[in-house]
């Protein structure tokens, strides 16, 4: 060995068996990544998931954050506009609260902190409806209040209201999709 090479160094070929092995193992125990993309020989329980979420159908979120939130949910839950039937209602609030981080000399805030919470029910369409799920999604953005300039400080905050409402669409629909696989799988 030479003495410019570790002992812990592994050629590039060597690498690459070890981590195509690797893969091959994990994929022998049934691991799969949540947000691996659909193959033509996916497994039926993807199918299955993909198609229980197309199913969900999201109830009316009130105000203009709480539209946004139910927009995304829907593009979330049913990407190809398959049109299934609906079997669950998803019944879903958003919570904002905000709160100055940093101050201008003046006393003035100079950077808020929004704290969204969107407390969700997942529920079937029989009646009377049975819960099947529930939890609350969280997320925190923060922006900067600029001075003087007041279109770019309203940007920044429809900026930061929009990443909340991204973040909490993909936390809830995230929890119904390890719902629906863990009912799929028995």
């Amino acid at each position: 060995m030479s003495p410019d090479a570790s002992s812990t160094s592994l050629p590039e070929s060597r690498r690459r068996w070890l981590a195509g092995a690797g893969l091959l193992a994990l994929g022998g125990c049934g691991f799969r990544p949540l947000y691996a993309p659909d193959r033509p020989g996916g497994s039926v329980t993807d199918s299955r998931t993909a198609a229980e979420l197309a199913a969900v159908r999201v109830g009316l979120i009130p105000e203009r954050n709480g539209q946004l939130l139910r927009r995304a949910l829907q593009q979330r839950l049913d990407p190809r506009g398959a049109g299934v039937a609906a079997r669950y209602d998803l019944r879903a609030s958003f919570l904002l609260a905000g709160q100055p981080e940093g101050f201008n000399r003046d006393g003035s805030p100079s950077r808020v902190r929004y704290d969204a919470t969107a407390p969700w029910v997942l529920l079937t369409m029989a009646t009377p409806p049975t819960e099947i799920d529930s939890g609350s999604a969280r997320a925190s953005e923060t922006w900067n209040i600029l001075d003087n300039q007041f279109f770019a400080s309203d940007q920044s905050r429809e900026a930061a209201e929009r990443r909340l409402t991204d973040l909490l669409a993909e936390d809830i629909v995230l929890r119904l999709t390890l719902r629906f696989r863990a009912a799929a799988i028995g």
